[in-house]
């Protein structure tokens, strides 16, 4: 499958990363999407490298790029839980652990 929508989040504060992100995935949803691409970054680490899949992806010590880590937690929330059914890191094509799909619920 290939993502409907993306949205970049580099650059952006937490505070305004989290409402941007919010806004993304409410219109996506309200438009039928059911996979979106959000790029976060991978951070400034000099370790830095690709991630594809893992049981705990998010938390590689190697990994400190505050909007990545800060994703997970977002979506975990309830106002979130609502939105979104599952995510994952993104295929490197699609910016590797420096991304995410998302999988949103159906519109009811």
């Amino acid at each position: 499958m290939e993502a409907e929508a993306r949205l970049d989040l580099h650059g952006l504060r937490l505070d305004a990363a989290e409402e941007a992100l919010f806004g993304f995935l409410s219109r996506a949803r309200q438009s039928g999407m059911r996979l979106v691409l959000v790029i976060t970054g991978k951070g400034e680490s000099p370790f830095t490298r690709h991630t594809l899949h893992g049981a705990h992806y998010h938390e590689a010590p190697e990994r400190t790029g505050k909007l990545r880590s800060a994703l997970p937690v977002w979506l975990g929330e309830s106002r979130f839980r609502g939105q979104v059914a599952g995510f994952q890191p993104a295929h490197p094509r699609h910016g590797g652990g420096g991304a995410f799909y998302i999988w949103l619920r159906k519109k009811r």
